[in-house]
């Protein structure tokens, strides 16, 4: 029935005539901007239609070919990178964590000779070590006798300590800092130290000029353990924002005892750029770091796996969980970080990972190099002040400095290749080129395409073959049932 409605609408609106639609094509090709068409239609032989129908078709064909490749480049996502070197008066200094090679005190080890195992066993898990069972009964006999022994508290009162006995000399920007000026963080060298913990905002206005410092190491306090690989003497330290954690896998730059580390630094941006153009994801954000890393995130996520499974949380890891005793980080911590590696639970680097790269990072490249400790008068100048021999100051003293190498920074920023804007540009270009169209042309053209699909319709609809008719009988007529009845009665 709509149909039919429709078909009756319709005839009262009669088609242009086959003259008036010609008359409508030709007006069409002799105003509409897309160059070109008129002479197809309009010109004086046949031999130039053709012609330029040619033109015209391959024009259209090298436009089509050029509009799909921009489309293909543009959602292959491509990006370009970008360095500039930004000179400044001013820089920011970065954050500085030291630590001792040498992990604890030579006594607290002497009393607990299961120490280094021990504390081999909590740091693992940031180093992704491997812990054989061949200790597990070891561990065992020492929870024992140490029911309420925690690791984070030994290391923290009988590892590595910083005051005016370990930190000899130390000098910022030509100002005098202390002990207290260092903010205390465990990591897997146990207890370590970070100047510029709260981003002071100490600015460098000369290069040439950082952070000057004098360690005692005291090797004759602390101890190590050659057979679990602590064999070295000596400080080691990172060099990192100051609103990220140290990291030392991989970075942690060393310098022996005897010995005097000048070290130049720069500063190092990288801007990445959202996905799908770069790996980055900008609405991360993590409930115990100030900023975004990678590292970070790592061990949040891991800390979070950790506190399901095991119900504590381990000292090194962020967060405000109960202390997992040592029992549990045998027997339910290195475990669950081996599952969370296996099945690859914590993962970094791509967008789609759990951990994706950061959009904007500041790394410290260092360049180092050292020479020995103090001349024969320094070492008789520091042994008559300190009152040991030229033999400990020459085994135990670490002098270390650190300042930027130029005053600048160097920005590295991932930018879109071919932004919306640039997108639409080419293709008016191609159009423009080719063909002589723009957007006013294309509208043009979509006008005329609806107007001869609306004749269409209406001339399909006209030449139909007639509804049939579904009436209901005449009442006033007997029906064939009726009819039969009549028969039979007769």
């Amino acid at each position: 029935g709509v149909l039919e409605k429709i078909r009756l609408c319709l005839i009262k609106k009669i088609l242009p005539d086959l003259e008036g639609r010609r008359k409508y094509h030709e007006e069409f090709a002799s105003s509409t901007s897309f160059h070109g068409v008129h002479n197809i239609v309009l010109g004086q032989s046949k031999a130039r239609r053709a012609l330029w129908l040619l033109i015209v078709a391959g024009c259209l064909a090298t436009v089509i070919w050029q509009i799909c490749s921009r489309f293909i480049y543009y959602f292959s996502w491509p990006t370009t990178t970008t360095v500039v070197v930004q000179y400044v008066e001013k820089v920011k200094f970065p954050a500085v964590t030291f630590c001792n090679l040498n992990r604890f005190q030579a006594h607290a080890v002497s009393n607990l000779k299961v120490i280094f195992l021990i504390w081999n066993t909590a740091s693992a898990i940031l180093q992704n070590f491997a812990m054989e069972d061949k200790y597990s009964q070891e561990l065992n006999d020492f929870l024992l006798g140490n029911q309420n022994f925690s690791i984070k508290d030994f290391t923290r009162e009988n590892g590595f300590y910083l005051n005016s006995s370990t930190l000899l000399e130390c000098e910022f920007f030509g100002k005098p800092c202390y002990p207290q000026d260092f903010e205390h963080v465990f990591t897997e060298y146990g207890n370590c130290f970070t100047f510029n913990h709260n981003d002071l905002s100490a600015r460098v206005s000369l290069s040439g000029r950082g952070l000057h410092l004098l360690f005692d190491v005291q090797q004759d306090k602390f101890t190590d353990e050659p057979t679990l690989g602590y064999s070295d003497a000596g400080i080691t330290f990172v060099i990192h924002s100051p609103q990220e954690l140290p990291r030392f896998d991989g970075l942690g730059l060393l310098t022996p005892v005897g010995k005097h580390a000048r070290v130049a630094i720069r500063q190092l941006k990288s801007i990445i750029q959202e996905y799908p153009w770069g790996e980055c994801k900008p609405d991360i954000k993590l409930q115990y770091h100030k900023i975004y890393s990678t590292n970070g995130c790592l061990l949040e996520c891991k800390a979070r796996y950790i506190q399901d499974w095991c119900g504590c949380l381990p000292f090194i890891f962020p967060g405000n969980g109960t202390e997992c005793d040592l029992l549990k980080f045998y027997k339910c911590v290195y475990p669950a970080v081996y599952n969370i590696e296996i099945k690859g639970l914590c993962t970094v680097g791509t967008h789609n990972s759990t951990c994706p790269a950061p959009c904007e990072e500041t790394d410290y490249p260092t360049t180092v190099t050292y020479s020995n400790f103090g001349g024969e008068k320094a070492i008789q100048y520091f042994s008559t002040k300190l009152k040991k021999s030229p033999e400990y100051i020459r085994q135990n003293l670490v002098r270390i400095e650190i300042k930027y190498h130029d005053l600048n920074y160097k920005i590295t920023r991932q930018q879109k290749a071919l932004t919306i804007s640039e997108l639409l540009a080419d293709v008016g270009g191609q159009l423009g080129l080719f063909c002589g169209a723009s957007m006013i042309t294309i509208i043009e053209l979509l006008e005329y395409i609806f107007t001869n699909f609306c004749w269409m319709c209406i001339f399909l609809l006209l030449k139909a073959p007639e509804m049939p008719q579904w009436n209901n009988p005449d009442q006033n007529q007997p029906t064939q049932k009726e009819k039969k009845r009549g028969i039979q009665e007769c």
